[in-house]
């Protein structure tokens, strides 16, 4: 098919269930449900062919002032070689409006996103299975309503930008838990429906064993149940993870755009995205 035979157009709900189908084409788990919560906090782009099918997906979610980030860039494995990524990304870049931008790769998108500008900054791995026999932690407890500014600010504090729309949405589609002490939200962790189960992130905390704590909190309620995690290679959680069933099966490269605004030493940090598709 020829490039002058497709059309670039803003991503809307209409467009949803083609994304699926395309995303199931490149055997990655998100569900229509998955894709609806990502086109709320995002704009985005589709390429559709002459006979209207959506063959090419990209999504830009803001993240306040600070960064966005470049998710669900998907180009139909027939239309390959022909630039469309490169088109794809050239909207994002307008939607972003100068912002810092971050993205996780595949190896297939990596050359391309190294022309545009961006240099690896990470390695993201992917955990996933049934979760074993846990035991419940101590100390980790489910938040509420009056806890979720909380959370946001440390969330921003870990992450280096403000991801308030995210925790608001994950606050009524999922669960937080939370590490509190002396009256201060030290740590939390998110849990939602995902993909072919549920998904644990993002986690915060103020070093690994919170971080197993916060996960161990959901893990516990749920053995047997099928769970994903993505987090980056250096966080200490990749044995531990595989002791609970959450097996090591792929993942993705970290990118960016430019220089981290993360302070040298935070407090805390991030251990776990909410998703590859929404870091």
């Amino acid at each position: 098919m020829r490039t002058d035979e497709i059309d670039l157009v803003m991503f809307g709900p209409e467009h949803i269930d083609g994304a699926v189908s395309l995303s199931q084409q490149a055997s990655w788990p998100h569900r229509r449900e998955d894709w609806q919560m990502m086109l709320e906090l995002s704009d985005g782009t589709v390429v559709l062919d002459v006979n209207g099918r959506v063959v090419g997906t990209i999504l830009l979610t803001r993240y306040g002032q600070d960064c966005a980030a470049i998710n669900m860039v998907i180009v139909d494995e027939a239309m390959r070689g022909h630039g469309l990524g490169r088109k794809l990304m050239e909207r994002a870049f307008a939607f972003a409006g100068g912002r810092p931008l971050r993205l996780v790769a595949t190896a297939e998108g990596l050359p391309l996103y190294k022309k545009l500008g961006f240099a690896e900054c990470g390695t993201i791995r992917q955990h996933q299975g049934e979760a074993r026999l846990v035991a419940p932690s101590r100390g980790v407890v489910l938040a509420t309503g009056d806890e979720i500014a909380a959370i946001k600010r440390l969330d921003r504090e870990a992450f280096g930008a403000d991801r308030s729309a995210l925790i608001d949405h994950l606050a009524s589609a999922g669960k937080f838990a939370m590490i509190r002490r002396d009256g201060v939200v030290t740590g939390y962790a998110a849990l939602r429906a995902f993909g072919r189960g549920e998904v644990i992130g993002p986690i915060v905390a103020t070093n690994a064993d919170e971080a197993k704590a916060l996960i161990a909190f959901f893990a516990a309620s749920r053995t047997g149940a099928f769970l994903r995690i993505d987090t980056d290679s250096d966080s200490g959680l990749a044995d531990w993870l595989e002791t609970i069933g959450l097996q090591h099966v792929g993942g993705g490269i970290a990118m960016s755009n430019h220089a981290s605004k993360k302070p040298d030493h935070p407090r805390v940090r991030t251990f776990a995205l909410a998703s590859q598709a929404l870091g």
